[in-house]
């Protein structure tokens, strides 16, 4: 993981965390959520500030890492253990994760980058495609 991305993860969970999610939750102006998923090798629960990106009450998280050439941890915990929770701000909530492909990936992409820019030029510095996974709530 690239230190840049190391301190922010660092910086916004317990940030998050501790103040209830009335602090720490934009990057550069830009909303910052917390998906909690399960440790697939460990079990332990695993937390990642992650770019907000929501559409009618669904979320989409982006397994960029920044570009680089393999997926980031999270994204293997999700695919073995697709029930996460995402905090965003003050509220939890439990979701099913499933990973997007073809015509329904280009819209979550198209969301995500119009959220985060970045996430377009992540995509230029890496030959894998960056999964997305789109969450949505369970209900109770």
């Amino acid at each position: 993981m690239p230190p840049s991305l190391l301190r922010a993860k660092a910086r916004y969970s317990p940030l998050i965390e501790k103040s209830g999610g009335q602090e720490g939750t934009d990057n550069q102006g830009k909303p910052v959520v917390v998906l909690t998923s399960v440790g697939a090798k460990t079990g332990k629960l695993r937390k990642s500030p992650l770019m907000r990106v929501e559409h009618n009450g669904e979320y989409a998280v982006v397994a960029s890492l920044g570009g680089a050439p393999k997926n980031p941890v999270w994204y293997y915990n999700v695919v073995a253990n697709p029930h996460v929770e995402l905090q965003d701000g003050p509220v939890k909530k439990d979701y099913e994760a499933r990973e997007v492909h073809d015509a329904e990936y280009a819209t979550w992409f198209d969301r995500a980058v119009e959220v985060w820019p970045d996430y377009a030029d992540y995509q230029t510095k890496t030959t894998r495609k960056m999964p997305i996974f789109v969450l949505s709530p369970i209900e109770a």
